[in-house]
């Protein structure tokens, strides 16, 4: 089965292209490096004519609310008319937990934009919703980090590692389209502070942890249920600490 991977070059896509290679599916990366351009359109034609599956993981270079907008919508457009024009028969979307939730900030009203185009397209679609990923945990430290304080509140958060989420993709992938949204996250919840707190205990980092209940996280107000999945959804296996030590240890 021919297979298109939408951000195929960066964490997730190289990840997902490496499962479904390995599965014996024919799984091309497409991106700016290998010569497809969603926002313009070059390549986009050729690189998903006779694909069965496309699956966008791709993301903004930009986080400002024009920017962040433009490209969800312009790239999210091209592919869906690219995919109809070569017939495909199932579009899968990585999407963020919670992303109604957080509308407060223009990354995710950009990613609610995309997840309406596709649910508007005639594609049969399964849009994959996740949780944040343990590789980003750092970037949660420093966007709260004043100095030697690091200000967080105790909401909760479920992260997940970003090999669960490929494996959870490549799942996806092979089976039927579900014309809907699949959560996934990782096996505990904590709090916020809590995960950095670890995350930068066991990077020997001197950062201080304050618990700080007004403090926000990129900028929003979240709570328990912000960032944290509903009601039955798939559990990644990998625990936070078990990566922890992973990423920690001397190579």
């Amino acid at each position: 089965m021919k297979i298109v991977v939408i951000g195929g070059s960066g964490l997730i896509g190289t990840k997902l292209v490496k499962l479904l290679r390995e599965r014996g599916d024919e799984a091309l990366p497409a991106s700016p490096s290998s010569g497809v351009n969603t926002i313009t359109g070059d390549g986009l034609a050729q690189a998903v004519a006779g694909a069965q599956v496309v699956v966008d993981v791709s993301n903004s270079p930009s986080w400002e609310d024009k920017a962040v907008l433009e490209f969800f919508e312009t790239s999210t457009r091209n592919v869906l008319a690219a995919e109809a024009a070569a017939e495909v028969g199932h579009h899968v979307a990585l999407s963020v937990v919670g992303t109604e939730r957080l509308l407060q900030s223009g990354f995710f009203r950009a990613k609610m934009a995309q997840e309406e185009l596709i649910q508007a397209s005639n594609i049969p679609y399964t849009i994959v919703r996740s949780t944040q990923f343990f590789e980003f945990v750092d970037g949660i430290a420093q966007s709260a980090t004043d100095g030697q304080t690091v200000r967080l509140s105790r909401a909760h958060i479920q992260p997940i590692v970003s090999d669960d989420v490929a494996a959870a993709l490549a799942e996806v992938t092979l089976g039927a389209p579900v014309n809907g949204m699949i959560e996934i996250a990782g096996p505990e919840r904590l709090g916020l502070d809590e995960l950095v707190r670890r995350f930068l205990r066991a990077k020997h980092d001197a950062r201080q942890v304050v618990t700080d209940v007004h403090a926000r996280y990129f900028g929003i107000d979240v709570n328990d249920q912000s960032l944290t999945p509903g009601d039955n959804p798939r559990i990644g296996p990998t625990r936070f600490d078990d990566w922890l030590s992973r990423s920690a240890a001397p190579r």
